[in-house]
């Protein structure tokens, strides 16, 4: 099953960041949005990365992560 997760981030940067550490281990591009308007970034995954997600995610400092 797909679970989105959602980071909401004060910076650009720092969503930028986090989508850079996605790609680089190996979560395709076309699976992550960036939302600039919300500050959001947006990450379509299978149950089984989700905690992986998580946590790389939770490195960059998101404000809320859902």
């Amino acid at each position: 099953m797909t679970k989105t997760v959602t980071g909401d981030f004060r910076t650009e940067d720092a969503m930028r960041n986090a989508m850079d550490d996605l790609l680089s281990v190996g979560i395709p591009r076309e699976k992550l949005f960036m939302d600039t308007d919300h500050m959001q970034l947006k990450v379509l995954t299978p149950d089984v990365t989700a905690r992986e997600v998580n946590e790389i995610l939770m490195r960059h400092q998101p404000v809320k992560l859902h």
